[in-house]
């Protein structure tokens, strides 16, 4: 792999075979996939582009190369623009009725930087719709990556009004992956919001513990600002928490979870630090809470 990403000529060869129709494509594509992984492989790829994105709406591969150009962030602009005005091969592939799971990773790897965070919350609002309609896709692979850029996006506390506003309407289908079907009180289930009333018996909760703990820390973000609080506590998200908590069994998923649950069961903080990632912690409190996480963590892992 290293030895292929070393020698430009033969990329753009590979690159060249890939684009054709010819039988050696698809073998052509892998190896591209395995050699982008190398850093020495960004240059020749991203001339080799050009010849590629035609594929992207339906391969895999080349969303697969794409993911690994663009995981340090210093490189993800320059994919980026390479992609042209508006990201238009992104958006092919990510609006197609059958996306590559490979996207997903592309899509994570893009919200780390504040191009990419641009194009996903487009204020069409196309973008982001269709990144949470893909939050309960089949492949875990799609579902790890788009949880992970909707997170990073959040940390833009700027756009949480409008996220969770209707136009967007984020929150139920965040809080869906975590909800389950219990059933309860009439009185309870008439909080929520509709499309998690009255959940089917077959309904599960998310299987992966680590995009559970993701939605929960994009909920995180979204209750960092006033406004955000009001919003989550009005739509019942309590509920869903509370019953997560009671059968969650993943150890980083429960203390995420008890920690947003304290956000939105506390009192409000005092006038001025109503916005939580705006707050400075006092050096000495961090250390503190670091400790105390540390504690935690290690009362967990002795129960």
């Amino acid at each position: 792999r290293a030895l292929l990403a070393g020698h430009p000529a033969a990329l753009s060869a590979l690159a060249a075979m890939a684009a054709s129709a010819s039988r050696g494509s698809q073998p052509a594509l892998a190896a591209l996939v395995n050699a982008s992984s190398e850093p020495a492989a960004l240059e020749p790829l991203l001339a080799a582009l050009p010849s590629l994105l035609p594929l992207a709406p339906s391969s895999g591969g080349i969303c697969g190369v794409l993911a690994n150009l663009s995981r340090d962030p210093g490189a993800a602009p320059r994919v980026l623009r390479a992609l042209g005005p508006g990201a238009e091969p992104l958006l092919r592939a990510l609006s197609g009725a059958q996306p590559p799971a490979e996207l997903g990773a592309f899509l994570c790897n893009l919200s780390q930087v504040p191009e990419g965070r641009q194009i996903l919350l487009d204020r069409s609002g196309a973008v982001v719709r269709r990144m949470l309609a893909l939050v309960r896709w089949p492949q875990v692979e799609m579902r790890r990556g788009v949880v992970g850029a909707l997170r990073n996006c959040c940390f833009q506390h700027e756009n949480h009004e409008w996220l969770l506003s209707p136009d967007v309407d984020a929150l139920p289908l965040l809080l869906l992956p975590l909800a389950g079907p219990e059933d309860l009180p009439e009185e309870e289930m008439e909080q929520l919001p509709v499309d998690l009333q009255y959940l089917p018996l077959e309904h599960c909760r998310e299987e992966e513990p680590e995009i559970r703990k993701m939605l929960l820390e994009t909920l995180m973000l979204l209750a960092a600002t006033k406004p955000g609080r009001c919003h989550l506590r009005s739509q019942g998200s309590y509920l869903v928490l509370r019953e997560l908590h009671t059968w969650e069994k993943d150890p980083e998923v429960l203390s995420t979870c008890e920690k947003l649950i304290q956000v939105l069961i506390g009192d409000e903080p005092e006038e001025g630090m109503e916005n939580l990632l705006e707050v400075t912690i006092p050096e000495e409190m961090e250390r503190c809470l670091r400790d105390l996480d540390r504690e935690e963590e290690r009362r967990r892992k002795e129960l």
